[in-house]
C-alpha cells in the first residue's frame, strides 16, 4: 500500500474525530446526556453506529461509551513516512472516520439546522425511501452507485458525468467541496443546481451536504441495505464482519474524488474501502493498486475525468446494461423521475388542456412493419414554444407467442419507456396520459417519432420472447385522433369487465410474485382475481402472463387445491406452495384476514393496515401520506415495522385497489372494519370505492371513514366514529 495514503487518511481521522469529541463536549455542556438523538423515520438509530457496534444509540449519553471506542481505533500519526505492505491502520483509522461522522451529523440534527439553505439538500435518507429504491435493486434498474465528493471545473463537465452515470441507472450521492476552476469552493450539487439539473431521489441524484461529515449517508446508506436487504441483524464484530462483507459482494458502489483530495478525504476514501468500495480520483494522488478488501483496485488516480465513470465501473466489477436506443437525448432508468416544469416546456399534450392517450393492441403477423413510426397529422417543428396540443399513441405489436393477456403489461411500459429518455416527462395512461417534452430535448433533436423510436427499440430488446414485431402511430391530428378512439375505449371496457368479472373462485389456480425476496428472504405473495399484489403492480393477470413470459420467473402458477377455509381465504395447496417458498418459515396464511395467520409483507406495499383495538376496526394509510395516524405511528415507521417479510396479525401491506375488493377483510366483516383512511387516499380510490359502498348497502360509508382533518389519536377517532354511528363499533370484537 502507498505511504502517503496511510499517513494522510490517519491525519484526516484525527481531524474528524477531534471534532466529534469537541462538538460531543459543548452539546453535552448545553444540553446534558439526556438529549435525545435520532435521524428522521429511521428504526436504525444511528444506522453505522447500530450496525457495526449493535448499540441502539437514543440519547447523547449513548454516545459516551462509542467515542472511547472510537479513539481506540485511531492509529498514531506516523513520525515518518514509511511504507507498509498492509492496510490495517488505515482501515481503522477510515471507519474511525465514519462513526465521528456519524455523531457529528447526528448531533447536528439534534441541535441545529442539519441541511444548508438550499431546498436541494436531503440530508439523511429514510427508511421508506430506503426500501423504494430497493425495488430498484431487485429488478435491475439500479445497478450500482457512485458517491462523488467535490466538484468538477466547469459546470457544463459536472452536468456530463452525472448524465453519464444516470445513463447506466447508477444512482449518485454527492457530498463536500473542491475548487472550481474559477476559484471558487463548492460541490457538485450546487454546480447541478446553477444549471438548474433537477435533483432528487427520482432522477438518481441525491445531494447529501457540503460538509466532508455528509459523505456518511451513502455508507450508513449501504449499511442498512444489509440489514434491511440483506437480513443481517447487527449485534457484534462478527454480524459487523457480515454487513461489510455484503456491501463488498452486493452493493456495487464506487467513490469518484473531484478535485483535490484533502486528508479528511483520505480518511472518507479509507473507510469506503473498508464496504469494498473503491475510489477513483482525477488528481494525482497516490494508488493502492493491490486486491484484497475491494475485489480489484482500491485507488486510482489521476484518471481523465472523461474516463472516471467507466475505470469506477470496471475496478468495481459493474456488469452495466444499457439500452442504445437512436435518439438525440440520453436515455436510461435515472431519468424516469425527471419532471419538466412550465418555463423549461417545449410542449406539453393532454394534462388539463387537451386530450391525450395512449393504447397497445396485439395484431397479426402480416399486419405490422416492424419499425414502422407513422405521423397522422404534424409534428412539432413549427409549433409555438409552451402550447398544449392532443396526441394519441397506438402500438401495434406482433409474436409468435404473443397473446392479448399480454397487450395491458406492455401497455404499461409505455410509461416506463417514455420515461427514460432524458427530458420527457410521462405521466398516466389510457386516456389520462399527460406528456412534456422540454425545450433542452426539443433543441437537442428529438421530435415525436422519437416516441416510436423508443417503444419500437425497448419493446423488442425488453420481451424478446413474445414480441416479435412493433410499429407504432402518432396521431396529433383531432379529427383522426376522434375516429380512432371509440374503439380504444371499447377495449379498455372489455379489459376491465374481464377483470371486474372474475372472481377467486371460479379459478383453480392462483399466481406467486417472489421479486421481493432479495430484500425480504422469506416474503411471497400470492395474487388471486380478488387480491392483487400488494404492490400494486401485478393483478391476476399479470402474474398469469408473467408466468407465460418467463416460465423461470418470479410468478408461477399455484394450485389452490383442498379448500380449507373459505372465508379465511386457505387453501391446502396455497399453504404447501407458501411453506415451501418462504423457506420452510409460514406454514400457512389467510389471503382474506388481518388477524389470521395474514400474508407477509415485504415492503413494497402501496398501503398498510392496522388494527385500532378502540374502534373495534382497522385503519389503513398509503405510501406518501406523511402525517401521523391514530395508531401512533406514521407510515415511515410502521413500514419498518411490517416489512421484512415476516407474519403480524394485526398490521397488513396491500395494494390499495385490494380496499374495493369483496374479499377485502372478509374474515372480519370487510369494508364496515375500516375506521380512518387519509383524505388523498379516499380521492384516489373515488368511483371505486363509491361503487362498493353502494354494492354492500351502506352509501353513506364513505363520510363515516374518518380521516387526518377529524381524527389523529385514538380518542379523537373514538369520538368521531361515535357521533357517525360507524358501523365497526356493532361488529363482534376483533380482539
Amino acid at each position: 500500500m502507498s505511504k502517503i495514503i496511510a499517513t494522510k487518511a490517519i491525519k484526516g481521522a484525527h481531524q474528524i474525530v477531534t471534532r466529534a469529541e469537541l462538538m460531543v463536549e459543548k452539546v453535552l455542556k448545553e444540553h446534558g446526556k439526556e438529549l435525545p438523538l435520532a435521524f428522521p423515520d429511521t428504526t436504525y438509530y444511528l444506522p453505522f453506529i447500530y450496525a457495526m457496534t449493535g448499540v441502539k444509540v437514543q440519547k447523547l449519553g449513548d454516545l459516551l461509551p462509542i467515542l472511547e471506542y472510537v479513539c481506540s481505533l485511531l492509529p498514531e500519526v506516523p513520525a515518518e513516512e514509511l511504507w507498509l505492505p498492509y492496510l490495517g491502520d488505515t482501515l481503522d483509522a477510515g471507519m474511525a472516520t465514519l462513526f465521528a461522522e456519524e455523531i457529528i451529523e447526528a448531533l447536528k440534527y439534534a441541535t441545529e439546522n442539519p441541511t444548508p439553505t438550499h431546498d436541494f439538500w436531503v440530508a439523511f435518507t429514510s427508511d421508506a425511501i430506503l426500501r423504494e429504491q430497493g425495488i430498484k435493486l431487485v429488478d435491475g434498474r439500479m445497478p450500482g452507485f457512485a458517491a462523488i465528493v467535490g466538484c468538477a471545473p466547469t459546470n457544463e463537465e459536472a452536468k456530463r458525468i452525472v448524465t453519464e452515470l444516470q445513463e447506466k441507472n447508477i444512482l449518485v450521492f454527492m457530498s463536500a467541496v473542491s475548487t472550481r476552476a474559477d476559484g471558487k469552493k463548492i460541490c457538485i450539487a450546487e454546480q447541478l443546481a446553477e444549471e438548474h439539473v433537477q435533483m432528487g431521489w427520482d432522477v438518481f441524484l441525491v445531494p447529501h451536504g457540503t460538509d466532508i461529515t455528509a459523505t456518511i449517508y451513502a455508507l450508513n446508506f449501504a449499511a442498512r441495505a444489509a440489514m434491511s436487504f440483506g437480513g443481517v441483524t447487527p449485534g457484534d464484530m462478527k454480524k459487523a464482519k457480515d454487513i461489510l462483507l455484503y456491501n463488498r459482494e452486493r452493493v456495487y458502489a464506487f467513490v469518484l474524488a473531484l478535485g483535490e483530495v484533502d486528508e479528511e478525504k483520505h480518511a472518507n476514501a479509507a473507510g469506503a474501502i473498508n464496504f469494498g468500495f473503491p475510489a477513483v480520483a482525477d488528481t494525482d494522488i497516490d494508488q493502492i493498486l493491490p486486491t484484497g478488501i475491494c475485489k480489484y483496485e482500491h485507488v486510482i488516480s489521476p484518471v481523465a475525468r472523461e474516463q472516471m465513470v467507466s475505470k469506477a465501473i470496471e475496478i468495481r466489477g459493474l456488469k452495466i446494461k444499457v439500452s442504445k436506443v437512436p435518439i438525440p437525448v440520453p436515455f436510461g432508468a435515472g431519468f424516469e423521475g425527471e419532471r419538466v416544469r412550465r418555463e423549461d416546456m417545449q410542449v406539453e399534450f393532454g394534462g388539463k388542456y387537451s386530450n391525450a392517450f395512449e393504447f397497445l393492441g396485439m395484431k397479426s403477423m402480416e399486419e405490422v412493419e416492424d419499425g414502422k413510426v407513422e405521423i397522422i397529422g404534424a409534428d412539432i417543428e413549427n409549433i409555438s414554444e409552451g402550447v398544449s396540443l392532443p396526441l394519441g399513441i397506438v402500438v401495434e405489436v406482433a409474436g409468435r407467442k404473443m397473446s392479448k393477456d399480454f397487450e395491458t403489461i406492455l401497455e404499461r411500459q409505455i410509461h416506463t419507456f417514455l420515461n427514460h429518455a432524458k427530458g420527457i416527462f410521462h405521466m398516466g395512461s389510457r386516456t389520462t396520459t399527460w406528456i412534456r417534452i422540454s425545450k433542452e430535448a426539443y433543441q437537442a433533436g428529438f421530435r415525436l417519432k422519437h416516441f416510436g423510436t423508443i417503444l419500437h427499440a425497448k419493446l423488442l430488446e425488453d420481451y424478446p420472447a413474445i414480441v416479435d414485431k412493433a410499429q407504432v402511430k402518432i396521431y396529433t391530428d383531432p379529427k383522426e385522433m376522434e375516429k380512432v378512439l371509440p374503439q380504444i375505449e371499447q377495449v379498455f371496457a372489455e379489459r376491465d369487465a374481464r377483470i371486474a368479472g372474475m372472481t377467486d373462485e371460479t379459478v383453480d389456480t392462483f399466481y406467486s410474485c417472489t421479486l421481493c425476496q432479495t430484500y425480504a428472504p422469506n416474503h411471497v405473495c400470492i395474487i388471486s382475481p380478488e387480491r392483487l399484489g400488494l404492490c400494486g403492480a401485478y393483478n391476476w393477470f399479470d402474474g398469469k402472463a408473467g408466468y407465460e413470459i418467463n416460465p423461470r420467473g418470479c410468478n408461477q402458477p399455484v394450485k389452490k387445491g383442498e379448500t380449507i377455509d373459505l372465508i379465511k381465504g386457505q387453501w391446502k395447496g396455497i399453504n404447501e406452495f407458501v411453506y415451501q417458498a418462504s423457506h420452510n418459515t409460514i406454514e400457512k396464511f389467510s389471503a382474506y384476514s388481518i388477524m389470521d395467520t395474514p400474508m407477509t409483507s415485504c415492503g413494497c406495499f402501496e398501503c398498510i393496515l392496522v388494527v385500532i383495538p378502540e374502534a373495534n376496526g382497522v385503519m389503513v394509510v398509503n405510501r406518501g401520506f406523511r402525517g401521523m395516524t391514530p395508531c401512533g405511528m406514521t407510515f415511515t415507521t410502521l413500514a419498518g415495522t411490517v416489512g421484512g417479510g415476516a407474519q403480524m396479525p394485526g398490521f397488513l401491506g396491500v395494494g390499495k385497489l385490494y380496499l374495493v375488493s369483496k374479499k377485502f377483510l372478509l374474515a372480519e366483516g370487510g369494508l364496515a372494519r375500516l375506521v380512518w383512511m387519509p383524505k388523498e387516499l379516499k380521492e384516489m380510490l373515488g368511483e371505486w370505492l363509491k361503487k362498493r359502498v353502494e354494492e354492500i348497502g351502506m352509501p353513506d360509508l364513505i363520510d363515516k371513514i374518518a380521516d387526518e382533518t377529524v381524527a389523529t389519536t385514538p380518542e379523537q377517532l373514538l369520538e368521531f366514529l361515535q357521533k357517525v354511528n360507524h358501523p365497526a363499533l356493532s361488529l363482534p370484537p376483533l380482539m
